[in-house]
């Protein structure tokens, strides 16, 4: 399901989002521009090599610090092609500026970057032998995806679904929405576990990693965080029906007043 868009009250000015998103489309852009020796030093330095960590003498014979804890952070910032970074990019700017609200800029940044920590420790734990640099910013956004499902499990997202050539637009509760993308992760991820190689290219158990810490993130912040910590904006009618055409439902937001 690919979403389009959603109900829940959005930050008025997403800036921590809009940051986050540049600074991806700034890295991704400077990759391009590199000869491909020079591209594999980037992906050795600051992709995730679990090895790195699970084997020091192993680490250390082929250059790679095992003391360089900065690569479980960087590699979310790493993207290896356009459809990896546009999918990551959009993701990120349907479901972050709706957390970015609710947590604000420095609560959402420490979502973020704490989901792409998580998504790469889980990925060392189940790739311990692993040389193959993973990179992608899937584990911090699946972070953002758990954390809106717990903050908002009952807003709509309006989700992309094509019918030869008619997109038809469906909202789904967002919890819905979420458990669906996380049992997908789960049967991938376990496929890959079972037959190696079956589901290879994609870092599974990182998006599950990524996806627990946004939860157990949303759930503290429920009882320490009273309300959205940002100005917001909600969607009328009259907006959605102007800004995304008449076929997209017309559901309106949650007031923040009615919390």
């Amino acid at each position: 399901m690919l979403p389009f868009t959603d109900t829940a009250p959005r930050a008025a000015r997403p800036a921590a989002v809009l940051a986050l998103i540049a600074v991806n489309a700034l890295v991704f852009l400077w990759t391009l521009t590199l000869p491909p020796d020079s591209l594999n030093a980037v992906f050795a330095e600051y992709a995730l090599i679990p090895v790195r960590y699970t084997d020091p003498r192993v680490a250390l014979s082929v250059g790679l610090d095992p003391g360089n804890l900065w690569p479980l952070i960087t590699a979310s910032f790493l993207h290896g092609g356009w459809m990896h970074i546009v999918f990551n990019m959009w993701f990120l700017w349907i479901f972050g500026p709706a957390m970015e609200a609710r947590f604000g800029r420095f609560g959402f940044l420490v979502l973020y970057l704490g989901g792409a920590a998580a998504a790469s420790a889980l990925h060392v734990v189940t790739h311990p032998d692993s040389i193959a640099p993973v990179l992608g910013a899937s584990g911090a956004i699946a972070a953002v995806i758990a954390a809106y499902a717990v903050i908002y499990p009952t807003e709509r997202v309006i989700t992309i679904v094509p019918i030869v050539f008619i997109p038809l637009f469906i909202p789904v509760p967002a919890i819905f929405f979420a458990a669906f993308w996380f049992v997908l992760q789960i049967v991938q991820g376990s496929s890959e576990i079972a037959r190696p190689g079956m589901a290879e290219g994609v870092a599974w158990w990182a998006h599950i990693g990524g996806f627990g810490f946004g939860a157990m993130f949303a759930l503290l912040a429920r009882l320490l965080m009273n309300g959205p910590q940002a100005r917001v904006a909600v969607w009328d009618q009259s907006t959605r029906r102007h800004s995304t055409g008449p076929r997209v439902p017309n559901i309106r937001a949650r007031d923040p007043s009615d919390w």
